[in-house]
């Protein structure tokens, strides 16, 4: 080219998922021959269960091929229409879900259709680096609540309450929460649901790890009285089921806003592939026995990993509700979160992600990822260990 490329200015507010670029290099160290212990990247490490694999596999030899409806075809939409009706306790028409490649395009849907220049967005912070980027990509305003060790890193409703202003025009929840593995209780979500009951905003509620619960039942704000037309309910299959690679998400919300990311899709995908249409409905209506057998090892992943970061001298760590991540205070070790991350995976060969990756509230901790086998986790807890011993040998004295 003769002259330089002239991106948008919008592309410069692009953020990125930091679990992508660690791995990345990770996988790059792995090529010259050293032995690496992968607990940054959050994907369950199960194979799908072999019923869904079969659906996808008859549907293809039986000719599901081609272009489907842009919502998803009529007979999955049914399906999630039925779980969700079910799990949320809430009366959800098929013509409330939007099927798409993944569950990210709902947050960017969302944030297409209902925020622009002059909206302020709130959103859990440490949290799911997406919803910042996508936040700053469409022009509003980011504005985070910080989510508290203290509390267990529950989202704290009256600072949700008090950051809200007349411009706020979404709210996005997360819970169980990435990268913190908290959860919002039946109590905070009511508090919530009643202190917005008079205000014209809507809910981005990210449930993608609704069924990675290790107490109680998963609550939706959308099952509080005037709250379903309020909310969008983000899910999908990739961690429930372990079919992160099958790419399927799926949207709940009202049939305006239904109409409106069908368009989207329409103008981005076209549709979702058939064949993991029907894997889907596989999964929702078939076995759920290997669900409930992958969230069983990852409690007791969870439980073994917390107790042996506690011993570690320097490192602490709450122990999580829900998803399969820890989030280890490591302030006293000497460094930022970024610099030990690193340090971890070129000396020990431990790839982890740095705190601040899920935004600035999460400097000071590190997000290990427990999708992995016991062996491993043991052995990159041990690794973490020896680096902070390390760590502690190069203090200066006092």
């Amino acid at each position: 080219m003769t002259e330089e490329l002239r991106l948008a200015d919008r592309t410069n507010r692009l953020g990125t998922e930091t679990a992508f670029e660690v791995l990345a290099r990770a996988k790059s160290l792995e090529a010259t021959g050293l032995r690496i212990v992968h607990l940054e990247i959050g994907e369950p490490d199960f194979r799908t269960a072999e019923h869904i694999v079969e659906a996808a596999v008859l549907a293809l030899k039986e000719g599901w091929h081609h272009y489907t409806p842009s919502p998803g075809i009529p007979s999955l939409r049914e399906a999630i229409a039925e779980h969700v009706s079910a799990t949320r306790r809430i009366d959800v028409d098929p013509a409330e879900v939007v099927v798409t490649l993944g569950a990210k395009p709902i947050i960017f849907y969302s944030l297409l259709s209902l925020a622009q220049k002059g909206d302020d967005v709130i959103y859990p912070d440490p949290g799911f680096p997406i919803y910042e980027s996508m936040i700053r990509f469409v022009g509003a305003r980011p504005v985070p609540v910080k989510l508290r060790e203290e509390k267990d890193f529950r989202m704290d409703v009256e600072e949700l309450v008090g950051a809200a202003g007349p411009a706020t025009r979404l709210i996005i929840l997360n819970s169980p929460n990435n990268p913190t593995g908290s959860v919002m209780g039946q109590d905070d979500l009511r508090m919530l649901a009643n202190s917005f009951a008079d205000r014209n905003v809507i809910f981005l509620s990210d449930e993608i790890y609704s069924r990675i619960l290790y107490d109680g039942a998963p609550t939706s704000i959308a099952s509080f009285p005037g709250m379903k037309d309020r909310t969008i309910i983000l899910d999908g299959f990739s961690k429930t089921y372990a079919m992160t690679g099958w790419r399927l998400g799926y949207g709940v919300m009202n049939r305006r806003l239904a109409q409106t990311f069908t368009k989207l899709m329409i103008n981005s995908n076209s549709c979702t592939p058939a064949f993991t249409q029907m894997a889907a409905i596989a999964a929702l209506r078939g076995d759920q026995a290997p669900v409930a057998k992958m969230v069983d090892t990852f409690r007791k992943r969870r439980d073994r990993v917390v107790e042996l970061l506690n011993r570690i001298e320097g490192v602490s760590c709450r122990k999580p509700r829900g998803a399969f991540y820890v989030f280890p205070n490591v302030r006293a070790l000497g460094k930022t979160s970024e610099e030990i991350a690193k340090l971890l995976l070129d000396e020990q060969g431990v790839a982890v992600l740095s705190g601040n990756a899920f935004g600035g509230y999460g400097e000071g901790y590190l997000r290990l990822s427990y999708a992995a086998s016991m062996e491993e986790l043991e052995e990159g807890v041990a690794r973490i260990a020896e680096f902070a011993k390390q760590m502690a040998s190069r203090q200066p004295c006092h």
